[in-house]
Protein backbone atom coordinates (compact mmCIF):
# COMPACT_ATOMS: atom_id res chain seq x y z
CA UNK A 1 0.00 0.00 0.00
CA UNK A 2 2.84 2.13 0.80
CA UNK A 3 4.43 1.86 -2.62
CA UNK A 4 1.79 2.52 -4.28
CA UNK A 5 0.85 5.95 -2.52
CA UNK A 6 4.75 6.78 -3.10
CA UNK A 7 4.25 5.95 -6.83
CA UNK A 8 0.79 7.75 -7.01
CA UNK A 9 2.69 10.57 -5.41
CA UNK A 10 5.35 10.78 -8.15
CA UNK A 11 2.79 10.22 -10.25
CA UNK A 12 1.01 13.74 -9.18
CA UNK A 13 4.46 15.07 -9.03
CA UNK A 14 5.51 14.67 -12.34
CA UNK A 15 2.14 15.79 -13.71
CA UNK A 16 2.62 19.48 -12.14
CA UNK A 17 5.82 19.49 -13.21
CA UNK A 18 6.09 23.03 -15.78
CA UNK A 19 6.80 21.72 -19.62
CA UNK A 20 7.08 24.03 -22.71
CA UNK A 21 3.53 25.48 -24.16
CA UNK A 22 3.17 25.79 -28.44
CA UNK A 23 0.75 28.31 -29.34
CA UNK A 24 -0.80 26.36 -32.01
CA UNK A 25 0.90 23.33 -33.59
CA UNK A 26 2.59 20.72 -31.20
CA UNK A 27 5.92 19.48 -31.90
CA UNK A 28 6.38 15.81 -31.23
CA UNK A 29 9.84 15.86 -32.71
CA UNK A 30 8.90 12.98 -35.12
CA UNK A 31 8.36 15.45 -38.38
CA UNK A 32 5.82 17.64 -39.30
CA UNK A 33 3.00 15.02 -40.44
CA UNK A 34 3.07 13.88 -36.77
CA UNK A 35 3.04 17.04 -35.48
CA UNK A 36 -0.30 17.50 -37.41
CA UNK A 37 -1.76 14.46 -36.01
CA UNK A 38 -0.90 15.41 -32.43
CA UNK A 39 -1.91 18.91 -33.09
CA UNK A 40 -5.55 17.71 -34.14
CA UNK A 41 -5.77 15.14 -31.21
CA UNK A 42 -4.92 17.75 -28.64
CA UNK A 43 -6.94 20.93 -30.13
CA UNK A 44 -10.74 20.51 -28.85
CA UNK A 45 -11.71 23.25 -30.95
CA UNK A 46 -10.60 20.86 -33.83
CA UNK A 47 -11.63 17.58 -32.96
CA UNK A 48 -15.01 17.49 -30.97
CA UNK A 49 -16.53 19.24 -34.56
CA UNK A 50 -14.45 16.14 -36.58
CA UNK A 51 -16.34 13.92 -34.53
CA UNK A 52 -19.64 15.85 -33.99
CA UNK A 53 -19.91 15.40 -38.09
CA UNK A 54 -18.56 11.77 -37.94
CA UNK A 55 -21.41 10.86 -35.80
CA UNK A 56 -24.18 13.33 -38.01
CA UNK A 57 -23.01 11.27 -41.32
CA UNK A 58 -23.41 7.87 -39.47
CA UNK A 59 -27.00 9.00 -38.07
CA UNK A 60 -27.51 9.66 -41.59
CA UNK A 61 -26.66 6.24 -43.17
CA UNK A 62 -23.30 4.69 -44.77
CA UNK A 63 -23.71 6.47 -48.15
CA UNK A 64 -23.46 10.01 -46.14
CA UNK A 65 -20.87 8.71 -43.82
CA UNK A 66 -18.44 6.80 -46.94
CA UNK A 67 -19.15 10.96 -48.47
CA UNK A 68 -18.11 12.29 -45.34
CA UNK A 69 -14.93 10.35 -45.31
CA UNK A 70 -13.82 11.49 -47.91
CA UNK A 71 -15.14 14.85 -48.27
CA UNK A 72 -13.99 16.25 -44.88
CA UNK A 73 -10.33 15.30 -45.13
CA UNK A 74 -9.82 16.88 -48.56
CA UNK A 75 -11.75 20.43 -47.72
CA UNK A 76 -9.81 20.23 -44.90
CA UNK A 77 -6.51 20.30 -47.03
CA UNK A 78 -8.07 22.50 -49.47
CA UNK A 79 -8.63 25.08 -46.90
CA UNK A 80 -5.55 24.09 -45.02
CA UNK A 81 -3.31 25.14 -47.96
CA UNK A 82 -5.02 28.57 -48.97
CA UNK A 83 -4.79 29.38 -45.27
CA UNK A 84 -1.71 28.69 -45.11
CA UNK A 85 -1.17 30.87 -48.66
CA UNK A 86 -2.37 33.51 -47.53
CA UNK A 87 -0.53 33.41 -43.97
CA UNK A 88 -3.81 35.42 -42.33
CA UNK A 89 -6.42 33.88 -40.51
CA UNK A 90 -8.93 35.25 -43.34
CA UNK A 91 -12.08 34.09 -41.10
CA UNK A 92 -13.08 35.11 -37.91
CA UNK A 93 -12.06 32.11 -35.02
CA UNK A 94 -15.71 33.05 -33.57
CA UNK A 95 -17.16 30.81 -36.61
CA UNK A 96 -15.69 27.75 -34.89
CA UNK A 97 -18.43 28.16 -32.54
CA UNK A 98 -20.79 28.29 -35.08
CA UNK A 99 -19.53 24.82 -36.35
CA UNK A 100 -20.00 23.00 -32.91
CA UNK A 101 -23.41 24.90 -32.61
CA UNK A 102 -24.68 23.98 -36.25
CA UNK A 103 -23.67 19.86 -35.95
CA UNK A 104 -24.29 20.07 -31.70
CA UNK A 105 -28.21 20.57 -33.10
CA UNK A 106 -27.83 18.81 -36.36
CA UNK A 107 -26.74 15.17 -34.71
CA UNK A 108 -29.43 15.96 -31.32
CA UNK A 109 -32.12 16.40 -33.42
CA UNK A 110 -31.28 13.21 -35.57
CA UNK A 111 -33.12 14.46 -38.58
CA UNK A 112 -32.71 12.69 -41.76
CA UNK A 113 -30.40 14.33 -43.86
CA UNK A 114 -29.77 13.84 -47.99
CA UNK A 115 -25.89 12.86 -48.10
CA UNK A 116 -25.39 15.84 -50.36
CA UNK A 117 -26.21 17.85 -47.31
CA UNK A 118 -24.31 15.66 -44.84
CA UNK A 119 -21.20 16.04 -48.12
CA UNK A 120 -21.53 20.33 -48.01
CA UNK A 121 -21.56 20.55 -44.41
CA UNK A 122 -18.72 18.27 -44.31
CA UNK A 123 -17.03 20.64 -46.99
CA UNK A 124 -17.81 24.07 -45.03
CA UNK A 125 -16.63 22.31 -41.56
CA UNK A 126 -13.25 20.88 -43.55
CA UNK A 127 -12.67 24.69 -45.40
CA UNK A 128 -13.44 26.41 -42.10
CA UNK A 129 -11.17 24.55 -39.88
CA UNK A 130 -8.31 24.04 -42.46
CA UNK A 131 -8.33 27.74 -43.33
CA UNK A 132 -7.40 28.38 -39.57
CA UNK A 133 -5.54 25.48 -39.35
CA UNK A 134 -3.14 26.58 -42.24
CA UNK A 135 -2.87 29.73 -41.09
CA UNK A 136 -1.84 29.02 -37.81
CA UNK A 137 0.79 27.07 -38.97
CA UNK A 138 2.19 29.81 -41.58
CA UNK A 139 2.29 31.83 -38.28
CA UNK A 140 4.15 29.59 -36.55
CA UNK A 141 6.34 29.28 -39.35
CA UNK A 142 5.79 25.47 -39.13
CA UNK A 143 6.05 23.21 -42.80
CA UNK A 144 2.71 22.97 -44.54
CA UNK A 145 3.22 19.07 -44.63
CA UNK A 146 1.20 19.07 -41.07
CA UNK A 147 -1.54 19.59 -43.10
CA UNK A 148 -1.21 16.07 -44.26
CA UNK A 149 -1.16 14.34 -41.17
CA UNK A 150 -4.70 16.66 -39.73
CA UNK A 151 -5.95 15.51 -43.02
CA UNK A 152 -4.38 11.69 -41.83
CA UNK A 153 -5.90 12.01 -38.43
CA UNK A 154 -9.53 13.45 -39.55
CA UNK A 155 -9.80 10.79 -41.98
CA UNK A 156 -9.35 7.96 -39.17
CA UNK A 157 -11.44 9.31 -36.84
CA UNK A 158 -14.20 10.24 -39.30
CA UNK A 159 -13.49 6.04 -40.75
CA UNK A 160 -14.30 5.05 -36.82
CA UNK A 161 -16.71 7.24 -35.69
CA UNK A 162 -19.15 7.22 -39.00
CA UNK A 163 -18.57 3.50 -38.87
CA UNK A 164 -19.86 3.19 -35.28
CA UNK A 165 -22.85 5.14 -35.38
CA UNK A 166 -24.12 3.16 -38.50
CA UNK A 167 -23.83 -0.05 -36.91
CA UNK A 168 -25.88 0.90 -33.91
CA UNK A 169 -29.25 -0.86 -34.02
CA UNK A 170 -31.50 0.08 -30.88
CA UNK A 171 -32.86 3.08 -29.92
CA UNK A 172 -31.42 3.77 -26.89
CA UNK A 173 -28.28 3.54 -28.87
CA UNK A 174 -28.92 6.61 -31.00
CA UNK A 175 -30.06 8.53 -27.90
CA UNK A 176 -26.44 7.74 -26.53
CA UNK A 177 -25.73 9.59 -29.89
CA UNK A 178 -28.03 12.48 -29.57
CA UNK A 179 -27.07 13.46 -26.01
CA UNK A 180 -23.57 13.60 -27.44
CA UNK A 181 -25.06 16.48 -30.09
CA UNK A 182 -26.88 18.08 -27.23
CA UNK A 183 -23.39 18.57 -25.03
CA UNK A 184 -21.56 19.66 -28.59
CA UNK A 185 -23.74 22.47 -28.70
CA UNK A 186 -23.84 23.59 -25.74
CA UNK A 187 -20.38 23.89 -25.95
CA UNK A 188 -20.91 25.27 -29.27
CA UNK A 189 -23.29 28.44 -27.03
CA UNK A 190 -20.39 28.66 -24.63
CA UNK A 191 -17.77 29.12 -27.08
CA UNK A 192 -19.87 31.49 -28.95
CA UNK A 193 -21.10 34.07 -25.28
CA UNK A 194 -17.17 33.89 -24.68
CA UNK A 195 -16.28 35.46 -28.47
CA UNK A 196 -19.15 37.89 -28.43
CA UNK A 197 -18.14 39.00 -24.93
CA UNK A 198 -14.26 39.04 -25.71
CA UNK A 199 -16.07 41.38 -28.60
CA UNK A 200 -17.68 43.74 -26.65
Amino acid sequence: MRRLRLAALGALGLALLPSQAAAHLATTGLGPVYDGISHLLLSPDDLVPVIAMALLAGLNGSAAGRRALFTLPLAWIAGGLAGFSYGLQILPGALTAGSFLVLGALVASDRPLAPGLVTALATALGLLHGGLNGAGIAAAGREALALAGIGAAVFGIVALAAALVVSLRTGWQRVMIRVAGSWVAAIGLLMLGWALRARS
